[in-house]
């Protein structure tokens, strides 16, 4: 089973870091030379966006032949998954550039299996191949490799097999970072408790809501990020306005798109783990996802339209859920959910309810929060809850981690009846 450790690297010295950033922006340059002439192939009747020239030669002595062979095999797997998304009909650009010598290089490279090495403990450390050029004009010995610390504390340790290391710069937190693609053996990953089962609401203004078997119930608010997300779209769209006729981007403008990506997958990805642990550790097995192929078609507004479409990366959010889950030994399965927003998880009624911003009420007596309703109402069409909803727990992102609010109740956590939400429609 294909894993991924996380985690940041940092140069020992000055010089450490120039060699690095060496290292990275000649990186980023082949990348760009490749793309630029499979570009022009692609453009050419007669070209072959598969026959490059050969780079080996000239960098080599500053990457290495291993590093030149990686990023030659990356650029062609891009590519690859361009022409088959071309195939469908899905395509919506050509594989880009690593920004450009005037403006900055986005520093990034790959680095072979058998080209680097981690070593985790007190002083953990990672050491990568540098080409020979570069070794003999900062000092490094024939046979040495540059050293890097590393800062983190990685999923998966011990595994049986690495794979090829990502290594670029955040220019977002201003570090170094690594993926590393590790293979672990199945029997290394954790088994569930019990054989409860939750639902999760995907919704626009709180970006999970989730019911439990058992009763539980968590509900991680979006707004904060959302309203993030939306300033900094609000500023590439100043920038780029500004721009010369013919000018598409800028650094600045490339700079605001990175960290808005990042700035919403790193919470993403903590939301997955966040939510997975505690699961887990209510003994379940199953989770419910709601599919958001009928909403993401339908056009409500023009802010939840934003929310939904360029915020929500549905596809790339339920595949971490999925990785995240079997680590755990829980099953993520994608339903339909259509008219759950509506329905009263009291009555079963969708025509006698109605909803006012977060709240959803019913004529038989039911008032609660929408999108938690939404959630018990998702996991009553497949399992059948007899206990009653506990107390919803809040939780709000701080840039770091997702945490319970202990300073304000969960949005209208004061309409819920749970004595009412407790019964089974059934």
């Amino acid at each position: 089973m294909k894993r991924t450790n996380e985690f940041e690297v940092v140069p020992q010295s000055d010089e450490d870091e120039e060699l690095l950033r060496r290292l990275l922006d000649a990186s980023a340059a082949l990348w760009n030379e490749i793309n630029y002439q499979r570009r022009s192939n692609f453009e050419n009747p007669d070209g072959d966006v598969w026959e490059i020239d050969e780079y080996r030669g000239r960098y080599g002595g500053t990457l290495g032949a291993s590093t030149v062979q990686q990023i030659e095999r990356k650029n062609r797997e891009a590519w690859r998954s361009f022409s088959a998304l071309r195939e469908k009909g899905e395509a919506n650009g050509k594989p880009g550039f690593w920004g450009n010598q005037d403006e900055g290089r986005e520093l990034r490279t790959y680095i072979r299996n058998t080209s680097y090495s981690v070593e985790w403990g007190e002083h953990s450390r990672l050491e990568i191949l540098v080409g020979q050029d570069l070794k003999e004009e900062y000092g490094l010995g024939y046979r040495e490799r540059l050293r890097l610390e590393v800062r983190g504390n990685p999923n998966w340790k011990e595994y049986d097999k690495q794979g090829r290391l990502e290594l670029y710069y955040d220019d977002v937190s201003e570090t170094f970072r690594a993926f590393q693609p590790v293979t672990i053996d199945n029997s290394r990953l954790a088994q569930p408790l019990a054989d409860e089962t939750a639902a999760l609401d995907i919704g626009a203004n709180n970006i999970v809501a989730c019911t439990v078997s058992t009763g539980e119930q968590y509900l991680y608010e979006g707004r904060d990020l959302f309203e993030r997300f939306r300033e900094t779209t609000q500023r590439i769209a100043e920038l780029q306005s500004k721009l010369e006729d013919g000018r598409y981007s800028s650094k600045r403008i490339d700079s605001l798109y990175r960290r808005r990506t990042r700035r919403r997958d790193h919470a993403m990805d903590a939301l997955c783990r966040d939510l997975i642990e505690r699961l887990h550790d209510k003994g379940v097995s199953t989770v419910y996802v709601g599919d958001l192929t009928d909403v993401l078609e339908t056009h409500w507004s023009v802010r939840t339209n934003a929310k939904l479409h360029n915020f929500w990366t549905f596809r790339r959010f339920v595949g971490r859920l999925a990785d995240t889950a079997e680590e755990f030994g829980i099953t993520v399965e994608v339903r339909t959910e259509a008219w759950t927003s509506q329905t009263c998880p009291n009555c079963g009624s969708t025509e006698d309810t109605t909803r006012h911003q977060d709240t959803l009420t019913c004529t038989c007596g039911f008032e609660g929060h929408a999108d938690l309703a939404a959630s018990e109402t998702f996991l009553r069409r497949h399992e059948t809850v007899s206990r009653p909803m506990a107390r919803p727990v809040c939780l709000k992102w701080d840039d770091h981690s997702w945490s319970a609010s202990s300073r304000a109740p969960c949005p209208n956590e004061e309409h819920t009846n749970p004595q009412v939400a407790s019964v089974d429609s059934a």
